[in-house]
């Protein structure tokens, strides 16, 4: 048959890709629909659903409502037009379920048999066949003739039973044949009637047609060409009911047997958003029909509705599963995250591999994912995309330039790659496309539109990534790749791109001023929590889908203060609870109220307990029946982006991140307390985001301002500056200036002026044992390093002598770790000094002292004896 670019074919594999065979697929598709475990409703030529089925339930959600669902409304046609006039006056989904009638279905909606003659159909309301029907019309009309009442109770026993004449004769019905010499259903003689009557059969006797076609089911039929009567009857579609039917009939053995399978499973793994009408599921069944199709895989959507077309391709995706084996993927080009049991978010199972040229450079991305999955299993499907992307550049420049367009590894050089490297920085530094067509998951191609210095570095990282995995596997030396081509990649080199910084002053008072966000309300049409987004962002400083994705329960109360309870899914810290301010938690709460009163107009009741725990606190608007799915990040972004560009501000959403660090630092909070607060993964994204560089905070001020002697002095350990704010004159009175008078060295600053001017130490820098060497409060945690290594000396000394000379000589360093100690404790910066896990505290400094060490906010000076007195 004829097939397109867009054919099912192309979406699966291409045609000659290595797979079971058209007997192995049916034998297999054949014993999953026939296993014990599979609903025996999806057997058969002709599938009836129940109308409650879980997956594809056709009823009315009006109680006792006979007439099937509209579409993927929840209602019939009726009931939908009442709901919606109603609606528009403001009445809730409760109060109108509460109020609908029920409806009785239709006589066509339901084929059904002659209560007279069970193998012919009925119609009307009474349930009587065509020719009974007739019959009780005319003996009713005598009997009122007569002035005489017909009871239908007593004239229905008489009557005899009429001989059937089959099923239609249209291939695809599954309905008994009309008493007319047509032998077609009522339906499909109508549809027979409108279509011009293909082959003109006719009834000469049109009296006839109104009797029963006789004994041996034939009437008198003339056709014009009969030829052309049966092709109709061979291609006519299936009636679409909305009662459940589905029919299968005259399809091919292999497509049947998917569609059945296909149902089968959808139906037990179902997710929100994949609801499949089964009049939709017919048209896709007639469409195989119509087109002779042997398979799914053959068949050329470009007829289908997009509707059915969507179907078709998420049918492909389950059938690709079963007809080709992990391995069957690694020879047809592609890879299945679905074999391993791993789907990953907002993605599909299926990886194209086509765009790589070049077989021995696919199979070592195939087995590099492959060891992935197995080992190491990514959180999200950027690791996959990036490393297919750089394979897909380094294919394409082969195919272009190497010999044999790469195919022959054997033949390729070190100078093959470096050539890659050098044309690669030349499309980097001046922005031209890129060489490879990159597509996505779901199988589309796209160019990107300018590549970019830090896009060609994550290109060489990937590909040195790739090639060493092969390197270390082995692979490449199997396929007879030169190591010295592989050695020749670059490390990626990425530059880390500029932080985000806070918002200033001005742009946040205007992002937080009460007729601002009222505009923003007004690009929230539907109200569906753009502001509250915006504001818990502001107030909390999570990141975006952190706060899209909270739970209706997300805010409770711990010794009366308020959290909130949300997941860190990118740090993996799960159930995370944080303090919020009252003014936040009453916004979540009408949230709240507003999302529980969608989930009673659409389920007529209250969410359960268990319920409430899943639900979405800002819930999307489509295919979400359960109200479980959040609104999406993109959802968010234009609005927020709109809303900024309107108010003339150049800012992103992520700016309250860093501004609330921020805020948190200048306020008195460390980098512990922020990197906790945020979810930080580590200290320098805490400072990343703190700015740390560029604020005031009162930690590090503090900790530059208290010094103590240190172990060569004659008192070690005594305070030399308390932190607090001081005079000028105090300034000037205090004996160390450190700003100017003091220069870094291991564990703490020398004070000795000549050695401070550049000159060499008389004492051959032995800086712990002299009297000019001070102790700063960052210095803590390497002291404390310092003491446990004197105490390990001890403990190994041979003799209780020497350990007691080990212990003499480390006392004034103890004493000056003491009175270093109680020093911090005084003004409560011990907990934070013991986390300043650094070796060289000068390091630490060389960070911060142009910016916030000055010798005018020295504290006064105070000296801590050793019982933790104070003396001025």
């Amino acid at each position: 048959m004829r097939t397109t670019t867009h054919s099912a074919l192309s979406l699966l594999v291409n045609r000659h890709a290595v797979s079971r065979t058209v007997t192995d697929r049916l034998e297999i598709l054949q014993a999953l629909i026939n296993s014990p475990t599979a609903d025996p409703i999806f057997r058969g030529d002709v599938l009836r659903i129940p109308a409650e089925h879980p997956a594809y339930g056709w009823r009315c959600k009006v109680e006792d409502c006979q007439r099937s669902k509209e579409g993927n409304w929840d209602l019939c046609h009726r009931h939908q037009d009442q709901w919606t006039a109603l609606r528009a006056d403001g009445a809730t989904y409760t109060s109108f379920l509460a109020v609908a009638e029920p409806l009785q279905t239709r006589s066509w909606s339901e084929p059904r048999t002659c209560l007279i003659c069970p193998e012919l159909p009925a119609v009307g309301h009474l349930g009587l066949c065509i020719v009974h029907a007739k019959r009780w019309t005319g003996w009713e009309r005598w009997m009122r003739k007569k002035d005489l009442v017909p009871h239908f109770e007593d004239w229905l026993p008489k009557q005899a039973a009429l001989p059937g004449l089959g099923n239609c004769l249209v291939l695809a019905c599954s309905e008994l044949a009309d008493p007319h010499p047509l032998r077609l259903c009522s339906r499909h003689r109508t549809l027979y009637g409108r279509q011009g009557r293909p082959g003109d059969a006719q009834v000469p006797d049109r009296r006839q047609g109104a009797q029963h076609a006789g004994p041996d089911g034939h009437g008198k039929v003339i056709y014009g060409n009969e030829a052309a009567f049966n092709r109709w009857c061979r291609t006519a579609p299936a009636i679409v009911r909305m009662t459940g039917t589905l029919s299968l009939l005259g399809l091919r053995p292999l497509v049947k047997a998917e569609l059945q399978w296909i149902l089968l499973h959808h139906s037990a793994t179902v997710i929100e958003g994949a609801y499949w009408p089964l009049r939709f599921v017919q048209t896709i069944a007639q469409h195989c029909r119509d087109h002779d199709a042997g398979s799914l895989t053959d068949l050329d959507l470009d007829g289908l509705p997009d509707h059915c077309q969507k179907i078709v391709k998420a049918m492909l995706c389950e059938l690709r599963l079963v007809y080709f084996s992990r391995q069957d993927t690694k020879q047809s080009g592609f890879f299945e995250t679905e074999h391993y049991g791993i789907r990953f978010p907002n993605c599909s199972s299926h990886f194209d591999l086509t765009c790589i040229s070049q077989t021995w450079l696919r199979d070592i991305l195939w087995d590099f994912f492959d060891d992935l999955l197995r080992n190491n299993p990514p959180r999200s499907q950027t690791t996959f995309k990036a490393i297919r992307r750089a394979c897909t550049e380094l294919s394409a420049y082969l195919l272009a330039q190497a010999p044999a367009g790469g195919n022959d590894p054997r033949r390729l050089t070190e100078q093959h790659m470096l050539d890659f490297v050098a044309d690669q920085r030349h499309r980097g530094r001046n922005g031209l496309p890129p060489l490879g067509l990159h597509k996505d998951p779901g199988g589309r191609g796209r160019k990107q539109a300018r590549a970019t210095p830090d896009a060609v570095g994550r290109i060489f990282g990937g590909v040195r990534r790739l090639l060493r995995f092969g390197m270390d596997e082995g692979l490449t030396t199997a396929a007879g790749v030169d190591r010295r081509f592989i050695t020749a990649v670059p490390t990626g080199g990425t530059s880390r791109g500029g932080r985000r910084q806070p918002f200033s002053d001005e742009v946040a008072r205007a992002l937080a001023a009460d007729e601002n966000l009222a505009l923003l309300d007004q690009h929230d049409v539907e109200d569906r929590g753009l502001r509250d987004i915006w504001e818990a962002l502001v107030f909390t400083g999570r990141r975006a889908n952190e706060v899209i994705k909270l739970r209706l329960e997300c805010v409770g109360r711990i010794n009366n203060l308020p959290v909130l309870w949300h997941d860190q899914t990118k740090v993996g810290n799960l159930d995370e609870g944080i303090r919020i301010p009252e003014r936040l938690v009453e916004r979540i709460e009408v949230r709240q109220a507003k999302t529980i009163d969608r989930f009673v107009e659409r389920h007529g009741r209250k969410p359960t307990p268990e319920e409430r725990t899943l639900i979405a606190l800002f819930p999307r608007r489509s295919t979400n029946r359960a109200a479980l799915q959040s609104v999406s990040y993109g959802f968010f972004q234009t609005g927020f982006s709109t809303w900024v560009n309107e108010l003339d501000i150049k800012g992103v959403a992520h700016q309250a991140r860093h501004t609330l660090a921020t805020k948190l630092l200048k306020a008195g909070a460390n980098l512990s307390h922020v990197k906790r607060y945020l979810g930080q993964v580590s200290d320098a994204m805490a400072e990343h985001y703190a700015h740390i560089a560029n604020t005031d905070p009162r930690l590090n001020e503090a900790l530059n301002t208290l010094w103590v002697t240190g172990p060569g002095a004659a008192e070690p350990g005594v305070l030399l500056s308390s932190g607090d704010p001081m005079s000028r004159e105090q300034a000037q009175a205090l004996a160390i200036d450190l700003t100017r008078r003091s220069t870094p060295a291991e564990g703490g600053f020398c004070t000795f002026q000549p050695v401070v001017d550049g000159n060499a130490c008389p004492w051959n820098m032995d800086c712990h044992n002299c009297e000019k060497f001070v102790l700063s409060g960052a210095d803590l945690v390497y002291w404390h390093r310092k003491r446990e290594q004197w105490r390990m000396q001890a403990e190994r000394a041979p003799t209780p002598a020497i350990a007691d000379y080990f212990h003499e000589l480390f006392e004034p360093t103890a004493r000056a770790i003491d009175g270093l100690e109680k020093a911090l404790s005084a003004v409560g910066l011990l907990d934070e000094a013991l986390e300043l896990d650094l070796r060289r505290p000068q390091d630490y400094f060389g960070r911060v002292w142009a910016t916030a060490f000055r010798a005018q906010e020295l504290a006064r000076h105070e000296k801590i004896d050793e019982d933790g007195g104070a003396a001025v």
